[in-house]
């Protein structure tokens, strides 16, 4: 049983649509089945023509808002809609009453006994709902408190359903999203929109926040994704962020503006203070500092694609070395033996990569590519006179990308075995690494340009979120999902190379998603829980479905001694699977087939 509570300024003209024909759902027989006095008295007459009369209840309702002189509240109009699920038996009008009453009461809006509480009514004209209206005035001349009333409404609605036995539903924990609204759904069915803006943004913001290390890092990778940004500043202090809004430019409203959403309009952990927290708490920790635990290849990956950049941005050397520090590389000038003061070189590393003698390892710049020595760098700033210009150095080679999928799929898999350890041992240890899948599914799924992944993600963000929006702290296992999320969003968008190791990626996600189900199942979370079961079926479906496209009978997909591997524990040629699913992406349908569950606990790939 579901409630959800809504404010306005008129209550005749609530009545008047609650009686009517409605616009969405037909209204069949309405009537009242509770109330603050006699049904019998309250219920709207009928005139000789058969309308109905409104106005005796709409003046009872608002004869204690006159009385207030003008203190009242705004929209004074207290509106609740209580549905129960479709698979619910119907109730009587004597049990929608008994649910009525107990909302009213558990709000303390009309609690048990109090003849002066605020007046409402409950009308009833559909079989499996009910429509609450109050007005928010007491009789005794004191205006109600209203504060977290859609919580109270949430835990009479579990009373209800645990008295008469229907459907069980989640409580209001502030870990689902916040989702499109009626409106918001109906404006992108008629603008021809693929989906509303608010999910598409909180897909972005998401995306962004799982590879950004710093807060205007995260800034940028909203622009480069083509969303636009708008920060809030302090009145206090004007040059203080304290908030922001996104919107996209091809999505604006009538007056053909963009439509905004506040970071706490698309999700609880996504406000700028929460996001804060990820990258400068007192937990937090940078995702690429434990560069000890990276293979070689993926550090000089690194190392080569942010000195590369940073040489783009700056304008001289000073300016280089700064955006290098500032970027969390470790740098070691090195100079002239005849001019002690004449820098020559540079070397630069990752916090945390040291060699087998614990010493810091370096990597001097024409180790990283030919083009970032530093006399190179300096003749491509003296021939772009101030300007930035590409130093030439490819960001990510293959065996690079390979490399970032072959680390995330063992991240994956190791997260995995720990999360099943939490389950068996203490549940609330998993809280951490459950939050940081997000960020490795939403990474890998901009990575590979997966659609399978893409909708994955876009499923499992129930399950990643701690109650009432708390952010964890951080452990180990999680910065071990961060650091890889942060890798795969070095490597911006799929080109095609490395997709071999996507596979074996996507199969232990897969594994890593349902561990997260059964440790959400421990924890007693039954929303989350059926969050990321329905994300592990979902892109369990999808790679299903992508292999019955690819194999034609009596022909199976050709496979290589690594495609082999990397899926021997997986009943599926992952790698094979998920490279045919990118290359289809345009064809396939918003629907993601139904088919059987994958099996629980499946041992993923390392």
């Amino acid at each position: 049983m579901i409630g959800k509570v809504l404010r306005g300024t008129d209550a005749r003209r609530l009545l008047y649509y609650l009686y009517g024909p409605g616009k969405a759902n037909e209204h069949a027989d309405p009537r009242l089945v509770a109330g603050f006095s006699d049904l019998g008295e309250l219920e709207p007459g009928r005139r000789p023509n058969g309308s109905r009369d409104f106005r005796r209840l709409a003046g009872l309702l608002a004869q204690p808002l006159a009385a207030l002189n003008g203190s009242n509240y705004r929209e004074p109009v207290w509106h609740c809609a209580v549905r129960a699920a479709p698979e619910d038996r119907l109730l009587s009008d004597a049990e929608w009453a008994q649910v009525a009453t107990a909302i009213m009461g558990r709000t303390g809006l009309a609690p048990a006994g109090d003849d002066l509480a605020v007046r409402w009514v409950a009308v009833r004209h559909a079989p499996d709902h009910i429509h609450l209206v109050a007005t928010l005035a007491r009789q005794d001349q004191i205006r109600p408190k209203v504060w977290n009333d859609y919580f109270r409404v949430r835990e009479a609605c579990q009373d209800a359903e645990r008295q008469f036995g229907l459907r069980s539903t989640a409580p209001a924990d502030r870990t689902a999203a916040r989702r499109p609204t009626l409106a918001e759904s109906e404006q992108a069915i008629r603008r021809g929109w693929d989906e509303p803006p608010r999910a598409r943004l909180r897909r972005e913001v998401c995306t962004a926040a799982a590879g950004a290390r710093t807060e205007q890092e995260f800034f940028s990778r909203l622009t480069q994704a083509g969303v636009l940004v708008r920060r809030r500043y302090s009145t206090v202090r004007p040059a203080q962020v304290t908030g922001y809004a996104v919107g996209l430019p091809q999505r604006a409203g009538k007056d053909g503006h963009p439509i905004w959403y506040g970071g706490g309009k698309l999700a609880a952990d996504l406000t700028l203070p929460k996001l804060r927290t990820r990258w400068a708490g007192p937990q937090a920790r940078d995702p690429l500092a434990g560069a000890d635990q990276f293979p070689r290849a993926a550090v000089r990956a690194v190392l080569r694609a942010t000195v590369a950049e940073a040489a783009e941005h700056a304008t001289n050397e000073a300016g280089f070395f700064t955006r290098l520090r500032v970027s969390g590389l470790l740098v070691r000038e090195r100079f002239s033996e005849v001019n002690p003061g004449e820098v020559t070189g540079y070397a630069v590393t990752l916090p945390g990569c040291t060699g087998p003698d614990g010493t810091p390892r370096w990597f001097g710049g024409g180790r990283l590519h030919s083009t970032l020595t530093l006399p190179r760098l300096r003749e491509s700033w003296a021939r772009a006179y101030g300007g930035a210009e590409r130093s030439g150095a490819s960001r990510f080679t293959g065996p690079g990308r390979a490399e970032f999928y072959r680390y995330a799929a063992r991240q994956a898999a190791t997260v995995a075995d720990h999360l099943r350890h939490c389950t068996a041992t203490d549940p609330d240890q998993g809280a951490d690494p459950a939050w940081a899948v997000a960020d490795a599914l939403h990474t890998a799924a901009r990575a590979t340009g997966s659609r399978a992944l893409r909708c994955a993600a876009d499923t499992y963000d129930r399950a990643s979120r701690s109650p009432h929006g708390r952010i964890p702290r951080h452990t180990p296992e999680g910065n071990r999902l961060r650091a890889a999320a942060r890798l795969l969003a070095m490597t911006g968008g799929t080109t095609g190379d490395g997709m071999g190791q996507a596979g074996a990626l996507a199969g232990n996600l897969v594994a890593l998603i349902d561990a997260v189900a059964g440790l959400r199942q421990a924890q007693a979370h039954a929303a989350q829980a059926a969050a990321a079961r329905a994300a592990a079926e979902q892109l369990h479906a999808a790679l299903t479905a992508a292999r019955i496209r690819v194999t034609r009978p009596g022909q199976t997909p050709a496979r290589s001694a690594r495609h082999t591997a990397a899926a021997a524990e997986f009943p599926l040629p992952l790698a094979d699977i998920l490279a045919a699913a990118v290359s289809a992406n345009s064809a396939e349908q918003r629907s993601t087939p139904q088919v059987a569950k994958p099996p629980a606990r499946a041992k993923p790939t390392r």
